[in-house]
Order: C-alpha cells, then sequence, then structure tokens
C-alpha cells in the first residue's frame, strides 16, 4: 500500500488520465458478456425457434458493441500511456535533482552504475507496472466478476460449479507470491552488481588495457553475469513449478463446463443458447485465472523496483540551502577565513583545528603527502563538505549564509581528475558561462596555454572531445579545465594539482598569465611540485588532517622541516641551503 500511495502522489496532474484509463479498462471488460448475450438470444430466438426477424437487428448490434469496445479499448491505452510515462518523467527528474545535489558521501553510497540501473530498468519497470500491469490486473477482476455476475442471472448453479476451484488458486497463488518475492529482491541486488562491474570496467578501460587485465576483467563480468543468469533461471524455476498448476486448475473450468453444463442441458436445466454463452465465456474465467501467476510477477518486480527507486529519492538530503540564505550578488573581494574548522567523514577524522587567513587577492599554497586532507580542505570551501565544527568565511560572512549555486559561481575549480564532456572544446572551456564570446574563450585558453594545441586540432575549438577527453593527454585536458574555471572570472581559483601533467617550462608560463590576470582573484594552489607555489603569500603544511608548517617559502626553509626536506629532494640542495626563491 506504501508503494501505491507513492506512486499516485506522483501522479498529481495526471491522476484524471489513469483513473480513465482504469474506468475504461472495466467498461471495456464487462462489454465483452455483450456478444455471449446477443448470441445466446441468436441461438434461442433465431436458430431453436426458428425466427429470423431479428437475426440482422442482433448482427448490428454485435458490430456495434465490438467496435465500440475496440475504440474504447484504444483511448484506455492513450490514457494509461499518459499517465505512466509523466510518472517516470517526473520520478527520473526527481532522482537526478536528487544525485546532483547530494553530497560526495551519497556518491560513495551509490556507484554510477548502481545509479544507471535505478535510473533506467527500475524506472521502465515501474512504468511498465502502471501503464499494463495495472490495466492487466483491473482487467482480469473487472472480466471475472462480470463474467460471474452474468452466469449468476442465466444459471447460478453453474455459475457455482464453474468458480467453486478459485479458493484452490488463490492458495496456490498466495504460495507462489511468498516463494517469489525475496527473490527478486535477490535478482535485483545482482543486476545492479553487474550494472557496477561494466560501468567500472567502461570508465576504466584505460587502465584495464595499460595493465594487460581484460581476461581478469571478463571473468569478473562474466561472474556477475552468470550469478545473475542463475539467480534469474531459479525464479523462472519458481515460476514454472507453480504456473501449471494455476494454468491445469483454470483449464479444468472446461471439464466442469463440459460434464456439469452437458448435463443440465440433457436435463433441460438450461437452453442450448445459455449453454453456447456459457462455453463462449469459459476462457472469461479461465483466463484471469492463467493471468494470476505472472501478475504477481510483475507486482513483486515492481515492488522490488520501487524499494530501489525510493532509496535513491528519499535518502537524505546533501548539503543545501540553509533557511533564510541570500544570493551572493555582487562580485566579493576574495578575502578567506578557515576559523577553527574539523571535519569527520564516518567517524574518521579527515581534517581537524584548521585556522588560516587568505587575504583578497593573494595566492595560498598548500602541500602535504597523499592523504594529509588538502583536497578535502578545498572542498568545505565549495561546499562539498560541511564542517562538523567552525566555520569558513568570505569577506567574514559564513558561506553557509549564501545559497549554494551563487557561492560555487564564484569559485573557479581545477582538479587533476579532469572530466570534460562529451562536447566541443569551445562548449568546454564556456560550460560556466555559456554565453561566453570566442574572444573571452581564446583569451582563457591562451591564459592556460591551451590556445596553441587547441588551434592545430582538425577543428580548431569546434573540435569535438571525445567521452572524458579521450583522445586528448593528460596536460591538454588541465589546461582546458583551468581555462574553464578562468571562464567564470571566479573571485577564487582553486587549482588542484591541475598543472601535474605538464612540463616545467608550461608550468612557468601558466604561472606567470595567473600573475598578471585581468580580474583580481585569489588564488589556493595545491601541489606536490615546490616550483608551483613561487610568489605565493602563504604556504601551508599539512599532515593527517593538521596544519603542521605554514609561513613564506623563506620561512619554512628556515624551520627545516617536512618543507625543507621535500625542497632539498626536489632541487637536490645541501642541508645547510637555506634561501630566497629557486
Amino acid at each position: 500500500m506504501e508503494q501505491i500511495k507513492w506512486v499516485w502522489d506522483y501522479m498529481k496532474g495526471r491522476r484524471a488520465f489513469f483513473i480513465g484509463g482504469l474506468i475504461l479498462t472495466v467498461v471495456t471488460a464487462a462489454m465483452r458478456i455483450i456478444n455471449p448475450m446477443l448470441g445466446q438470444k441468436i441461438i434461442d430466438v433465431v436458430v431453436v425457434g426458428k425466427n429470423t426477424e431479428p437475426l440482422i437487428r442482433l448482427l448490428v448490434w454485435i458490430m456495434i458493441a465490438q467496435v465500440s469496445r475496440l475504440s474504447l479499448r484504444y483511448l484506455m491505452i492513450i490514457f494509461m500511456e499518459i499517465a505512466s510515462t509523466g510518472v517516470m518523467t517526473d520520478i527520473r527528474k526527481d532522482m537526478y535533482e536528487t544525485v546532483q545535489w547530494q553530497d560526495f558521501r551519497f556518491l560513495g553510497r551509490f556507484p554510477t552504475g548502481n545509479l544507471m540501473t535505478r535510473m533506467t530498468q527500475d524506472l521502465d519497470r515501474l512504468r511498465h507496472t502502471v501503464a499494463w500491469v495495472s490495466y492487466q490486473l483491473v482487467d482480469a477482476i473487472a472480466l471475472f466478476i462480470s463474467t460471474f455476475t452474468f452466469y449468476m442471472f442465466i444459471n447460478w448453479r453453474l455459475a457455482l460449479c464453474l468458480v467453486a476451484i478459485t479458493p484452490f488458486i488463490l492458495y496456490v497463488s498466495r504460495r507462489f507470491i511468498k516463494r517469489l518475492r525475496p527473490r527478486f529482491a535477490l535478482l535485483r541486488q545482482k543486476l545492479t552488481s553487474l550494472g557496477t562491474a561494466v560501468t567500472e570496467n567502461i570508465d576504466g578501460n584505460r587502465v584495464v588495457r595499460a595493465f594487460a587485465r581484460e581476461e581478469h576483467e571478463e571473468e569478473k563480468v562474466g561472474k556477475h553475469n552468470a550469478d545473475f543468469r542463475n539467480t534469474s533461471t531459479e525464479n523462472a524455476l519458481i515460476v514454472a513449478k507453480y504456473q501449471p498448476i494455476l494454468d491445469t486448475a483454470s483449464q479444468f473450468l472446461m471439464v466442469i463446463m463440459l460434464v456439469v453444463g452437458g448435463y443440465f442441458l440433457i436435463k433441460g436445466w438450461m437452453t442450448a443458447g445459455e449453454y453456447m454463452a456459457f462455453s463462449t465465456l469459459t476462457w472469461a474465467l479461465a483466463m484471469p485465472m492463467q493471468m494470476l501467476g505472472p501478475l504477481l510477477a510483475d507486482l513483486e518486480r515492481y515492488t522490488s523496483a520501487g524499494e530501489m527507486i525510493r532509496e535513491v529519492i528519499e535518502a537524505p538530503k546533501g548539503i543545501g540551502d540553509l533557511s533564510g540564505a541570500v544570493e551572493l550578488t555582487e562580485k566579493p573581494a576574495g578575502k578567506i577565513e578557515f576559523r577553527d574548522v574539523k571535519l569527520s567523514i564516518d567517524g574518521s577524522t579527515i581534517l581537524e583545528d584548521i585556522n588560516f587567513i587568505a587575504e583578497p587577492g593573494s595566492t595560498i599554497g598548500i602541500l602535504g603527502s597523499t592523504g594529509s586532507g588538502k583536497t578535502s580542505l578545498v572542498n568545505i570551501l565549495t561546499r562539498f563538505y560541511e564542517p562538523c565544527f567552525g566555520a569558513v568565511l568570505l569577506d567574514g560572512v559564513d558561506i553557509r549564509r549564501y545559497t549554494l549555486s551563487s557561492l560555487r559561481r564564484q569559485v573557479g575549480v581545477a582538479m587533476q581528475d579532469v572530466f570534460l564532456f562529451s562536447d566541443s572544446v569551445k562548449g568546454n572551456i564556456a560550460y560556466g558561462v555559456p554565453e561566453l564570446d570566442e574572444e573571452s574563450i581564446r583569451l582563457r585558453a591562451a591564459q592556460a596555454d591551451a590556445d596553441g594545441f587547441i588551434k592545430g586540432m582538425s577543428d580548431g575549438y569546434e573540435t569535438l572531445v571525445g567521452e572524458r577527453g579521450v583522445g586528448l593527454s593528460g596536460g591538454q585536458r588541465q589546461r582546458i579545465a583551468l581555462a574553464r574555471a578562468l571562464a567564470i572570472k571566479p573571485s577564487i581559483l582553486v587549482l588542484d594539482d591541475t598543472t601535474s601533467a605538464v612540463d616545467s617550462e608550461t608550468e612557468q608560463y601558466i604561472q606567470d598569465q595567473l600573475k598578471n590576470l585581468d580580474f583580481p582573484c585569489t588564488k589556493i594552489i595545491i601541489a606536490q611540485r615546490l616550483s608551483s607555489f613561487r610568489g605565493a603569500d602563504l604556504i601551508l603544511v599539512m599532515e593527517k588532517g593538521r596544519i603542521v608548517e605554514r609561513g613564506t617559502h623563506s620561512e619554512l626553509l628556515a624551520m627545516r622541516g617536512f618543507y625543507h626536506h621535500i625542497w632539498s629532494l626536489q632541487y637536490n640542495a645541501g642541508i645547510e641551503a637555506i634561501g630566497g626563491d629557486k
């Protein structure tokens, strides 16, 4: 019932179509008894009674009833399709919006393949249930009731004999659904695992090939595929066990009709026309009984799929706009302050006691070993994570007081793991500002040292970039990502190892360009190469989620700590060397 109510809520605006479709289903099901009724008249009045006068009229009514029923059925199909596709579209829209506004914790729970299966196959099962399973179920019930009612008016004794087998069919159906329910939940899990494995292999195709692990991955996907096949086969065997029982029970109606109905006919307890009407409509009692198994299986599939869909839609909302959040309408100066910030994820402390101030227009360098919390720190600035304690201030105002969209429009981010869309180079650079003119696009590309290689591409800035930037080198993807971040003219520019895949000459050029941007900008640069921090106003050294050293290049060298150690390794300097910028 909860699943039905949930779908009903999504039908708002289309409920009239759905209810109209069900009403037409009942009407068209009930209309199936019209022709047998008219056929009874033809047998009893025309054939047996030898009265041909009403024959033409009865045949015309048979044609009218048939055409009318088929026309109403066509209208019913349209109504049900409108309702089902509308529900599917709205649910998919809500699922997508939920995913878009969730934080990174959510994406850790639901891998890409898992979400894709829920947003495609599960939703299609839901649409199928709304459009066809509900129709077939109502049609079967209406057909059974209308036929049984018609039978009772003709000959109630034979009618009761025919439905005497119904309790046995209901008992078998109950046993059937009890066995099948957990099996479909398991099948759905196997399908999700298979979808996740396939998606990961497609996304990681280069890594698989680079390590010559094709056979291993084929075996892994093959195992998931075999698990899905085996579970599906086991489910089919359960259906195969119970469905013949339901079919046999429903076909037993024909035996009852022949034996009992024939006896009634011989005894004169029913006319030949009534016997014909009974025998003509026997299928109308048998078919709902035969369909009961498949319909119950489809309903269980829907229940399993519905639970998977609701798990996404009803997941606790991620980071969103707080009550009273305001739009950041004016470009901020860019002063950043981390004040006693602490971040924990799943009980593990990621950041602790983070305090620093970045003045407007300054450059902050962040250095640290892998897992020290560098990326998590800037993810808090963009509110991909919410701190457990403390606050981040922008121009003296807690960033949580601004709406997410307006805040993020002021932060340009270029990450080491670059994602490019299947669009033109120009479209990727102008992604944050779609109305950006050609001249500005070329300017940002030039500042990222990307203009040269872009011009050399087949169609220049109109060249289509393959999915995830396949066909471009790592350095080229990083430079396009940097140009994309610069294109929005952010107040804060975050570069997370953005130049790790470029050579030293290109890195020097990009640094010179960043020093002379045509708009004010506070820069936060995360890097492993100390050359990326040339001229930084403040360098933070992180270890295990804490800032363990801070200062300028000269001050950090004088401390002879971690920074001095890394500088000595990278520049092969003597241990006594303490000095200015290299």
